[in-house]
C-alpha cells in the first residue's frame, strides 16, 4: 500500500520526497510557469511544473516529488516537478468553479448538484461543523453517564398527532415514519436511567419556509431521576456548551447560567415593546422569538434564551404541568439567535397520570403505556435540530443550506 501525505502535512516533509492525492483544484498556467493547486480533505497544496500539464479541474490525481518550502504556498510547502499520475478524469464539469472563495451559484443550483457542489470548500465547512457538533453531543453526554440507543423509524402510532406524519404501508397494515423517538428514548429511562439517539426524524408538515425540513437529524436525549425541567435544562447547556466549542470560528459563547424568561413574561415583554400584544396566544411566533433574542444580547449579553413555562395547550399530552400553575408546564425553548433551536422538558411518569390525559385515546398507546405500568421515575429530555443549530453556529440564510440532501415539500432528488 503506497503512503499518501496529506496536503495540510507538506510543511512536515521539506525536503523530502512524498506521494499526494487529491481533485486538481485549481489550474494555472503562466508564461514560464504552471501551477496545480490539490484539494484533498485537509486542504489545498500547490504543485510547480515547468511544463502545462494538460489536466482539467476536479481531475483526480496523485503526483509524487520532492518537497520545498514556500510561505506564500497554501500550505506553507510545495512540490516542485512531480511526476502526475491521472487516477480519474472528467466527464462533467462543475456547475461552478470550485476555487472562488465565495459561492457563485444559487442554492437550487447548489442542491441540485449537490455530489459536486459541496466539494466547495466552505459548503463542506458546513458539514464538518455539522460532524463536530454530533461528537461534542456524545462526548459530554458519554461522561455523564448516557447511553446510546438506536429506535425504529417505522412505527405504529404517531407521536404527537396524526396531521403531520407520513404513512406507508407496512406489509399490508398503516404504519409511519417516525416523527421523533419520543415514546421510545422515555422507555429506555426505565432500562438505562440515561439515553440519548443521534437519527433522522420525519415531518410532513407543508411548510415552505427557510428554517423547516420534512426530514431533519435529531440529536435526542432523556434523563431519569430528575426534580423538575430544570434539571434537563442544565445538562443541555453543558451539551450547547461542548458543540459550540468544537463547531470553531463563529461558535457563540455559552453562558455558564442561560439567561430564562417565563412565557407569561415574554408576552407581557413583547406586549410592552413591540406594539403587538401577544397575550393569551399559545405559542410565540418566529418574530417574537427574534425580538426576544435581541432582547437577551442586549440584557444579558446571551445569544441564548431559555423560555420556559409554555401553555399545556401548546405542549403533547406527555408534558409535565407546572404543579403550582395548571395550565402551563414544566416545559422550555431554547432560542439561539433570535430562533428556537431545542424544545424539551419534564414529562409525565405515572401511568395514572397518562390514562388521565389520554382517556378513551388510551388504548392507541398501549405499547407506550405499558412501560409507565411498570415504575417510571421522574424524567425529562430534549431534542436538537441538527441542520438549524449548524444553519445559526455559521449564519446560513436557509435550512436547506445545511442538510446534505434536503427533503422539503418539493424537494425528493437527488
Amino acid at each position: 500500500m503506497s503512503t499518501r501525505t496529506p496536503v495540510a502535512c507538506l510543511r512536515d516533509h521539506v525536503g523530502s520526497t512524498v506521494s499526494i492525492a487529491g481533485w486538481v483544484h485549481r489550474r494555472r498556467v503562466l508564461k514560464s510557469v504552471s501551477f496545480l493547486v490539490i484539494r484533498d480533505r485537509t486542504g489545498t497544496a500547490q504543485a510547480v511544473f515547468r511544463e502545462p500539464p494538460e489536466v482539467a479541474e476536479e481531475t483526480v490525481v496523485r503526483l509524487s516529488g520532492v518537497v520545498a518550502a514556500n510561505p506564500q504556498a497554501p500550505s506553507g510547502a510545495e512540490l516542485r516537478d512531480p511526476a502526475l499520475e491521472v487516477l480519474s478524469t472528467v466527464e462533467k464539469r462543475p456547475p461552478f468553479p470550485l476555487y472562488r472563495p465565495d459561492v457563485p451559484a444559487s442554492l437550487p443550483v447548489v442542491l441540485d448538484n449537490a455530489a459536486v457542489a459541496l466539494r466547495h470548500p466552505a459548503l463542506r465547512h458546513r458539514f464538518e461543523v455539522a460532524a463536530a457538533s454530533v461528537a461534542a453531543f456524545r462526548r459530554v453526554l458519554d461522561r455523564a453517564g448516557f447511553t446510546e440507543i438506536h429506535t425504529p423509524k417505522i412505527v405504529a402510532t404517531a407521536t404527537e398527532s396524526g396531521s403531520n406524519v407520513f404513512r406507508l404501508d407496512y406489509f399490508g397494515r398503516p404504519a409511519y415514519l417516525a416523527q421523533s423517538p419520543q415514546f421510545f428514548k422515555q422507555a429506555m429511562v426505565g432500562v438505562f436511567e440515561r439515553v440519548y439517539e443521534v437519527g433522522p426524524v420525519f415531518r410532513a408538515e407543508p411548510h415552505d419556509t427557510a428554517r423547516h425540513l420534512a426530514q431533519h437529524t435529531s440529536l435526542d436525549a432523556e434523563l431519569g431521576f430528575i426534580a423538575d425541567h430544570r434539571d434537563v435544562m442544565a445538562v443541555l447547556r453543558e451539551v450547547v456548551a461542548e458543540m459550540a466549542g468544537a463547531a470553531g470560528p463563529g461558535a457563540p459563547e455559552v453562558p455558564s447560567d442561560i439567561p430564562a424568561v417565563d412565557f407569561v413574561a415574554a408576552q407581557e415583554l413583547l406586549a410592552r415593546h413591540t406594539g403587538e400584544d401577544p397575550r393569551g396566544e399559545p405559542d410565540l411566533a418566529p418574530a417574537h422569538e427574534r425580538w426576544l433574542g435581541e432582547w437577551a444580547a442586549r440584557e444579558f449579553g446571551s445569544e441564548f434564551l431559555f423560555v420556559t413555562g409554555y401553555p399545556m395547550a401548546k405542549r403533547p399530552f406527555y408534558t409535565h404541568p407546572d404543579p403550582a400553575r395548571p395550565g402551563q408546564s414544566n416545559s422550555f425553548d431554547l432560542l439561539f439567535r433570535g430562533m428556537e433551536l431545542v424544545t424539551g422538558g419534564q414529562r409525565l411518569h405515572r401511568h395514572a397520570d397518562y390514562s388521565a390525559v389520554l382517556g378513551e385515546a388510551a388504548g392507541d398507546y398501549s405499547d407506550y403505556l405499558d412501560a409507565f405500568a411498570h415504575g417510571m421515575p421522574p424524567h425529562g429530555g430534549f431534542a436538537i435540530g441538527l441542520e438549524r443549530w449548524v444553519a445559526q453556529v455559521l449564519r446560513v440564510g436557509n435550512i436547506r443550506g445545511t442538510a446534505l440532501f434536503p427533503r422539503d415539500l418539493h424537494r425528493l432528488r437527488p
